[in-house]
């Protein structure tokens, strides 16, 4: 028989807080038990009843100096861009000029402090990877009070893997720390509660918490909309935006049939018979773009309710004990994801957001477009479509094998995108400054010789 004893002492030994080995706990519980945590397509029913961002905020007054003050910006900053070939914090990439996304989030967040006269709060939940580095860039922004951990660092928690045989603790002699992984982001909420900072911001007045993706520079937290969070009395609402078929495979809002209560329901969770509906997203409209407002106080009581734990579904990745070596130990890695939370919250609501408020950056096509003049940010750090492209986002798909990594755009120059609706590069490249893309473009180069594209129009359909 299995026993989490095991986890639990090399869990405090390691100094992890007590909501964070519960949290944990719980999971590997729902692991042992077999539990599938399936949702059926006979279990739900399309998310209709969803509002609309554009009338919330026309209609709605900014918040007061007051409101605003009650406020946290927390964003998730774990995470390493390893995909694109970055060793270092992913919101340390430079995304506009000298800026990264950490420069441009700090200005955000001073232009809200500018404007209503309140000292707004950043908090940026690090992981064992991301905070030094993070830390020391931060050191610019000393004099603002941007640089000291103990005002705006929330360190993301870590987790035993578990060997698949047998499911106990891994062990890794030669490598200990490849022994833990990270817990996925629902560990916001053990983790606002272990290191004290949900007590010590609700003791602070502080009350509503916005949060999302430290590489989504769209979320911002807007003024207008606080106010109407503030006065719905919902104690959670997830930002979501209408599925496109580049989105279909990624996890949808549903209403649970039994009782009513909007949850999301991932790829993992749905049954193989019912994936062609999962993927109808004319029936299941809208995805989670992970940007969260959450009502600090009540996330308190359910944590109470709960023993201290927000029962989230458990998601099981399976993965080799070291990554790099296919032959090593199987092992199962525990996840929770911070969406999820939203069937934890009764009255829990959705908001259809444009897709001005959701620009991710997952891979080097996002970043080439982020960089580029159909992408525009203002003083106050707002990243946005420029004008000219009403509200209309071009497309961008670059050659794979040539620009997965970061390091390989430097080569590729930056043309014009303004004008651009489609790109779909392969091959290698070089676009001088000057070259302005239009329209719909296949542009292809066998060779290996890079391709100099001189300054001019290329326009396509």
């Amino acid at each position: 028989m299995s026993t989490f004893t095991p986890f639990e002492e090399k869990m405090e030994s390691a100094g992890i807080p007590a909501a964070a080995i519960k949290a944990f706990s719980r999971c590997y519980e729902a692991l042992v038990s077999n539990h599938s945590g399936m949702i059926p397509e006979t279990d739900i029913l399309p998310a209709d009843q969803v509002a609309d961002w554009q009338e919330i905020t026309a209609s709605t007054p900014a918040a007061d100096k007051d409101l605003i003050s009650q406020c946290v910006c927390i964003k998730l900053n774990g995470g390493l861009g390893t995909s694109m070939g970055l060793q270092k914090a992913k919101s340390l990439l430079k995304v506009k000029g000298k800026d990264t996304f950490l420069d441009l989030i700090v200005r955000q967040v001073k232009h809200l402090r500018s404007v209503s006269g309140t000292p707004v709060r950043l908090l940026l939940m690090n992981s064992f990877s991301t905070s030094a580095d993070t830390l020391a860039y931060l050191e610019k922004y000393a004099d603002d009070g941007f640089a000291d951990p103990s005002q705006v660092e929330l360190m993301q928690n870590r987790v035993p893997k578990i060997l698949a045989d047998g499911l106990t603790p891994a062990a890794y002699p030669e490598q200990p720390e490849l022994e833990w992984c990270p817990p996925g982001h629902g560990d916001l909420y053990p983790a606002l509660l272990g290191s004290g900072w949900l007590d010590r911001l609700l003791a602070d007045g502080v009350k509503y918490a916005f949060v999302s993706n430290s590489d989504n520079l769209g979320a911002q937290l807007d003024m207008n909309f606080l106010r109407w969070f503030a006065e719905s009395g919902a104690p959670f609402v997830m930002e979501v935006t209408r599925r496109t078929e580049a989105d279909k495979k990624g996890g949808h809002l549903a209403v649970r049939k039994k009782d009513g209560q909007l949850i999301l329901r991932e790829v993992a969770q749905c049954p193989e018979a019912d994936i062609p509906e999962f993927q109808n997203i004319s029936k299941h409209r809208y995805f989670n773009t992970n940007t969260l407002w959450i009502r600090l106080d009540a996330l308190k009581e359910i944590l109470d309710a709960n023993g201290g734990v927000l029962p989230l579904p458990m998601i099981r990745n399976s993965k080799t004990l070291n990554p790099r070596d296919p032959e090593s130990a199987p092992v199962y890695q525990l996840e929770t994801a911070m969406g999820a939370g939203m069937e934890c919250f009764p009255g829990a609501r959705a908001v259809n957001v444009p897709r001005s408020r959701f620009f991710p950056v997952k891979t080097t096509s996002d970043l080439f477009l982020l960089r580029s003049d159909a992408i525009a940010v203002d003083e106050s750090g707002k990243v946005a479509l420029a004008p000219e492209r009403e509200g209309k986002t071009p497309i961008v798909d670059l050659d794979s094998k040539r620009y997965k990594l970061v390091d390989s755009l430097d080569g590729l120059g930056l043309p014009s995108l303004i004008g651009l609706d489609k790109l779909t590069l392969r091959g290698r490249f070089h676009f001088q400054d000057g070259a302005i893309l239009q329209g719909t473009l296949l542009m292809e180069n066998g060779s290996e010789e890079t391709k100099e594209i001189s300054p001019g129009i290329y326009a396509g359909a």
